[in-house]
């Protein structure tokens, strides 16, 4: 019931994003797939990982539980998902990424990473 619930929400509240995600997902289909929770994970060939709704690509498993986490951004931001958790993310990975390192500063320490962090480890 958790499954289909959580499918249900992402394909209807989280409809922006999961579309996003359907798009790569098809890019990657010939990629490894498999599921991670109630997402539906793509190990790909790219650094790091994105989450887009019911959709999780990462390039080490390791990365799961993080991109788990965004994807309970989802379902509690539905369409605001984007610009509240996405945008900044995004920003946040690729614009501040030597910037960060020179400061040693954790990826996980600025919001929505930290949160993403939170919720991704719960139940892990």
């Amino acid at each position: 019931m958790k499954r289909i619930l959580y499918i249900l929400l992402q394909c209807t509240w989280g409809l922006p994003q999961t579309l996003a995600g359907a798009v790569l997902f098809l890019v990657f289909l010939r990629s490894r797939h498999f599921r991670y929770r109630e997402a539906v994970a793509t190990k790909w060939p790219l650094a790091g990982g994105v989450s887009l709704g019911l959709f999780i690509f990462v390039s080490h498993e390791s990365l799961c539980y993080h991109e788990y986490g965004h994807t309970l951004q989802s379902l509690m931001l539905g369409p605001l998902y984007l610009p509240v958790v996405g945008l900044p993310s995004l920003v946040w990975a690729l614009l501040y990424k030597r910037s960060r390192r020179a400061r040693r500063r954790a990826y996980e320490s600025v919001f929505p990473e930290n949160w993403a962090e939170t919720l991704g480890s719960r139940d892990a």
